[in-house]
């Protein structure tokens, strides 16, 4: 057999190789604008998560008002809790919650809409245990439209970013979904602010008491956060660690 009849090395294959054929991204196409536009904003959607999961924990002591309006159910439970002894900003804040609940919902609908199922499949991983979960997840949501987008805001742990993915793959209009979520949302944030009035007086104490702590709370979840980063880098880049 001649050079130019031999079969390509696999190196030779990998190298041919566009860089969007990677695996672990959720298109099989060399992407378009839309494409990239989604994948930023999902972008933007992790490093905002791994930011307030940082302040959170301080944010609760020192700005409550602020966390509860970015859409924490913790925050609104607190400036609740403050409404009993006169706090007067819970109406303005119950408002910017409700927005604040679903101000990323729009990101996750349209990536569903984009990439359908292998989106999911690349959340999912090789994890068999988040696959299992996720298609859960994705069969109730297709079974149970409304009631999926209802759930979606009770704190319990549901994978909500799968099924906002499967409803928008599914055809659920971005109108439906954003009119149920608000309606949703203002009714769970009154929720958790009536909760926190019926607790009340020993949730604020509760919290100046050991709210100077919570910051360092906020310091140990940094470096956890980092740390992990750092070492799933490095036992990535180790030859050792690969089959």
């Amino acid at each position: 057999m001649s050079d130019a009849e031999s079969p390509a090395t696999p190196t030779e294959v990998s190298t041919d190789a566009e860089w969007w054929e990677d695996p672990s991204l959720p298109w099989k196409h060399k992407p378009t604008r839309s494409d990239v536009i989604c994948f930023a904003w999902i972008g933007v959607v992790a490093v905002y998560s791994v930011v307030i999961s940082v302040l959170r924990p301080g944010m609760l002591a020192s700005a409550p008002h602020v966390l509860a309006s970015l859409g924490s159910w913790s925050g609104a439970v607190m400036v609740g809790a403050l409404a009993q002894g006169g706090d007067p900003w819970w109406p303005l804040v119950w408002a910017l919650a409700t927005l604040g609940f679903v101000k990323f919902d729009w990101v996750y609908w349209w990536a569903g809409r984009l990439w359908g199922r292998e989106l999911i499949e690349v959340w999912s991983g090789r994890s068999p245990r988040a696959r299992r979960w996720n298609e859960r997840a994705e069969k109730f949501a297709r079974k149970y439209e409304t009631l999926a987008i209802i759930v979606n805001f009770l704190p319990i742990p549901l994978p909500r970013a799968v099924i906002l993915a499967v409803l928008g793959e599914a055809g659920t209009s971005l109108k439906k979904l954003l009119t149920i979520s608000l309606i949703t949302s203002a009714i769970t944030t009154g929720g958790y602010l009536a909760i926190g009035y019926w607790i009340g007086e020993p949730a604020v104490a509760a919290m100046d008491l050991y709210g100077k702590y919570l910051w360092y709370v906020s310091l140990a979840i940094l470096v956890f956060v980092v740390a992990n980063a750092w070492w799933k880098q490095s036992h990535r880049s180790d030859p050792s660690t690969r089959s």
